[in-house]
């Protein structure tokens, strides 16, 4: 017997073996006695030696689609500009946390501090001397 038995691809093999394999695991009968426990190597067995009936199903020809004008992307359709958008990257699991501008009554109080601790500062350098 010839051991492809017609099978013109290896994915061909493939696949009618794996729906083959299942039908065994769901209780169907081996087609070919064989040493072979394993469901999925009988149904390899069985493909290889042309136990296995398979048709071709040619597809009709209204089912191809055929490419549409639609374009690539970045090309401008039908006269229209392009607009350039931002892109941004994904963080890599890291979000940085942006901090709000402060307001004028915050950078206010801010001053007022620091002239606060310019005057203690100072005043601790006049107890010195």
């Amino acid at each position: 017997m010839n051991p492809t038995n017609g099978i013109d691809s290896k994915f061909r093999f493939v696949i009618l073996a794996a729906k083959r394999a299942k039908q065994l695991l769901h209780g169907d009968k081996p087609k070919i006695k064989t040493k072979a426990k394993n469901p999925i190597r009988i149904a390899q067995e069985e493909v290889r030696f042309g136990a296995v009936d398979y048709d071709i199903v040619e597809p009709k020809f209204e089912e191809t689609r055929e490419p549409e004008d639609e374009g690539f992307i970045g090309e401008v359709i039908g006269g229209e500009e392009e607009v350039e958008e931002e892109v941004r990257r994904p963080s890599r699991g890291r979000r940085v946390k942006e901090e709000p501008e402060p307001d004028e009554e915050e950078l206010e109080l801010e001053e007022k501090e620091e002239e606060e601790e310019e005057n203690y500062e100072g005043s601790e350098e006049d107890d010195e001397k």
